[in-house]
Formats: structure tokens, C-alpha cells, sequence
């Protein structure tokens, strides 16, 4: 019996499309490549979350919308103080065209980023060991939805900390390369930090036939921002008017005030569409693949945010959701 290369494994877990149909077949049914993904998993795991955690916080779309949601808080803080300036009680959807933000500087064009820890995501053997790592609590699934089965997979990740430090000579650097002149900043802007702290969270995976997940309930503590002290609608303003952001994308972020509550959830528009629901009496977001593959809906409730999605369609999502106990 030919086994699947070592390198198959650790694809199928970060690019489960690019593994063949007999590949993912075998190894769901091979006991001894079943025990390699495991060994696979928990092997590569701290190191893609770390990639793929520094990856987003430098991507194009963080750039844009770290000015809502890192720095989503309102007031100034003390000088040399840090100051809690966003607690995140709702979420509301951001609607972009995936196209325009390609060509976009990421956020390191404007600062320095500094990731701390990688959030040290792990495997756990059950949902009490779950809430005891986390101090959360572990939602339990009333009914599987139907072609749902099986006991889920279940990981844990720590909290996770990230530093954007707004640097003048970086955002003049990245001016001059666009061709164009940087804005005078306002006062106290160059040098200034905002920290981003999120979770602890924990996952329950439910594994379809080809390998990829066919339903994901998560829970996790939601992200606070921290200022060193610059009055957040002076920054929003700013990078707005620097970072080249289609003006539909600059309108939608502005009308997020300063009052530093509501964190705005990016949706590629082409292929997402977006609606509000009820769930235990919370105003939750409902996104839906246009191909009608895929549907999850989050909310936020008491400071903590809680999303369950899969290869499902909205109203089993919805259903799922609002029957976890």
C-alpha cells in the first residue's frame, strides 16, 4: 500500500485544495496517515499560526482597517500612559473589493508591527480541558446538522499581542515610493502605539469527506486596543487620507466613531453578502458565499465573540448557532 508523502500531510492541512481526491481519500481511511497528520498538526502548528498571524497584521486589508479596529477606541490618552481605548461589544460588516486593496502598502509601510507570542495553538483531548486552558466556555452543539458526524477535533489558542508603532520616516518612505508627498502629521502621531490584545479562544472542528472542515464552532475573548495616546479620530483621519484606500471602503471606516465598541468585520463583496440576525437576543452578522457553499454568523456577547460557519447554508448555521447550549 503506498502512503502519502510526509509533504501531502502538512498540505492537506494548509492547502487542503491542492491535495489529490485519492490522496485525501487514503489518508481518511488509513490509520497509520491519520496518526502522521495528527504528529503533522501539532508539529507545524505553532509555526503556521505564527506565519499566518504576522502575515495578516502586515496584509493590505490591515493596513486599512487597523484604523478602525486597532485603533477603534475614542478620547486621548494620558502621554506615556497606556490607555484601554476599544472594547469590542458588536461587530459590522466592511464591504471592499478584494482587487482594489492588492496593490495597497501593508501596514508595516507606516510603522513597525511586533508580534508577541504566536498565541500557542494546540490540540486538547476534550472541551473540559478546553475551558480549563481558556476560561471559557466551551459551546456545546445541540444537533449536528445533517451530513455532520463524528466527535470534532478540538484546539486551543492563549492570548496574542501585537504592537503597531506609527513611524513618520516609514510613511515618508512609502509616500515617495507612491509618487506622492506625505500630509503634515498631527502632533504626537510620530512614534505613537497602539497595542491589540485577543483571546484566549478555542475551536471545535468537525472534518468533512474531503478533508476540509464542514463546521467550525469558535469562541474567544474579543480583541481590546491599548494607546499610548493620540485621540483616535486624529488617526483614523490620517491614515485614511495616506494609505490610498478606495473612497467607498475610506466612507464606510469613517463612519465608525470613536466611541470604541464595534468592531468592523471584513467582507470581500464579490463573493460574500451580508445580513443581521437575532441570536439569544444579540444582533449577530450572517455571511453567505454567493456560490452558496459556505455561511457562518458571528457575535459578540459580553466581551466575547463567538462564530460558527461551515460547507453549510445560512438557516443551518443560524439554527446551529442559536441552539448552542
Amino acid at each position: 500500500m503506498r502512503h502519502p508523502a510526509e509533504g501531502v500531510l502538512r498540505r492537506l492541512l494548509d492547502e487542503p485544495a491542492g491535495v489529490a481526491d485519492s490522496d485525501r481519500h487514503h489518508v481518511l481511511e488509513c490509520p497509520q496517515c491519520l496518526g502522521g497528520l495528527a504528529t503533522a498538526q501539532e508539529a507545524g502548528a505553532p509555526v503556521r499560526r505564527a506565519g499566518r498571524l504576522r502575515a495578516a497584521l502586515r496584509s493590505p486589508a490591515v493596513a486599512v482597517l487597523a484604523v478602525a479596529v486597532v485603533l477603534g477606541g475614542g478620547g486621548t490618552a494620558a502621554a506615556n500612559d497606556w490607555l484601554p481605548i476599544f472594547q469590542t461589544e458588536q461587530v459590522a460588516p466592511v464591504s471592499f473589493d478584494a482587487a482594489d486593496l492588492v496593490s495597497l502598502p501593508d501596514l508595516g509601510a507606516y510603522g513597525e508591527v511586533t508580534v508577541e507570542g504566536d498565541g500557542d495553538v494546540h490540540r486538547v483531548s476534550d472541551a473540559a480541558t478546553a475551558a480549563r486552558q481558556t476560561r471559557l466556555t466551551v459551546p456545546k452543539v445541540a444537533d449536528l446538522p445533517r451530513g455532520v458526524s463524528g466527535e470534532p477535533v478540538i484546539q486551543v489558542g492563549g492570548e496574542a499581542k501585537a504592537t503597531f508603532t506609527f513611524s513618520k520616516e516609514r510613511a515618508e518612505r512609502a509616500a515617495a515610493e507612491a509618487g506622492t508627498t506625505l500630509p503634515a502629521l498631527p502632533q504626537g502621531l510620530d512614534g505613537s502605539q497602539v497595542r491589540l490584545v485577543a483571546g484566549p479562544g478555542v475551536a471545535q472542528i468537525w472534518a468533512s469527506s474531503a478533508g476540509a472542515p464542514a463546521l467550525v464552532v469558535g469562541r474567544a475573548v474579543a480583541p481590546t486596543a491599548f494607546s499610548s495616546g493620540v485621540a483616535f479620530e486624529t488617526v483614523r483621519d490620517y491614515l485614511l487620507s495616506v494609505s490610498g484606500l478606495p473612497e467607498d471602503v475610506a466612507a464606510q471606516l469613517r463612519t465608525f466613531t470613536g466611541d470604541g465598541t464595534t468592531m468592523p468585520l471584513p467582507v470581500p463583496a464579490e463573493r460574500v453578502t451580508t445580513s443581521t440576525a437575532d441570536v439569544g437576543g444579540t444582533t449577530a452578522t450572517v455571511l453567505t458565499s454567493r456560490d452558496g457553499t459556505m455561511a457562518g454568523v458571528v457575535w459578540v456577547k459580553d466581551g466575547v465573540a463567538t462564530v460558527v460557519a461551515g460547507t453549510l447554508d445560512a438557516e443551518e448555521v443560524l439554527a446551529i448557532a442559536r441552539g448552542l447550549r
